[in-house]
């Protein structure tokens, strides 16, 4: 075979061969979406009018998060909503200690916390949820931070580190493995509740675009990394198969 013949062979055999592979790749390669079975639950985290743009502890866009939220809570068999409920003059409001103002920290008797504005006031329209939340197929609001003396981010711990919610009891009796954890704010209570539900044995995802952050003092980005050393799966809606 003539030089220029076998280039042109070549050529046209390179070009089939990757025409034919270009065709296979997509259905060979593209990576399947997480279908949340019967042992899967949501944690909706605090989407309440106090966390929205408006209310007394605004998360900026947080009220993005409602309809993610509720889209993919249809493939969901298991929902599970928290809602912070604190007292009047609860230890980690600001106004409780004198001379603090609202971000500043304090000493209390299990160690240091953020103090924040009055918010989500037990009983006022500030710590209800927000009024486009639609999740008709949730079995459980779960209230957190009612204790006065000690904060609480997390669904599963309170912020002493040593009073449980019972939520884990509660999933694990209905036979949960798996949770995926959205609201607000991403660095704080998902954090917090994505972390705890690891360390207590629940394959955990965060679905990041169905969360937003306060990000105080760099606290988006450390949430992040200490999630992803505890072995805390980060996902977008769009990895979900909820069709």
């Amino acid at each position: 075979m003539q030089l220029a013949q076998r280039r042109r062979f070549l050529l046209q055999s390179a070009a089939f061969s990757l025409a034919s592979v270009g065709a296979s790749f997509p259905a060979a390669w593209a990576a399947a979406k997480i279908k949340p079975g019967e042992r899967a639950a949501l944690i909706v985290v605090d989407v309440q009018n106090c966390f929205i743009p408006g209310g007394t502890l605004p998360v900026a866009k947080g009220e993005e998060v409602v309809p993610i939220i509720n889209r993919i809570a249809t493939a969901f068999e298991n929902v599970v909503i928290t809602q912070d409920w604190h007292t009047q003059g609860h230890a980690s409001f600001a106004s409780t200690h004198a001379g603090k103002k609202p971000f500043e920290t304090a000493k209390l008797s299990y160690g240091q916390q953020v103090l924040w504005p009055d918010h989500c006031v037990q009983g006022t329209e500030d710590a209800a949820l927000h009024k486009d939340l639609k999740l008709p197929t949730a079995q459980v609001i779960l209230r957190k931070g009612f204790h006065q003396h000690v904060d609480s981010y997390s669904a599963f711990e309170e912020a002493d580190r040593k009073t449980s919610t019972g939520l884990a009891g509660y999933l694990k009796q209905r036979g949960i493995k798996t949770v995926f954890v959205t609201g607000l704010a991403t660095d704080f209570c998902v954090a917090w509740t994505a972390l705890d539900a690891k360390r207590l044995g629940f394959e955990t995802y965060v679905v990041e675009d169905a969360c937003r952050a306060i990000d105080l003092n760099g606290s988006l980005d450390a949430a992040w990394k200490n999630m992803k050393a505890r072995g805390v799966k980060r996902i977008q809606s769009s990895d979900m198969d909820v069709a």
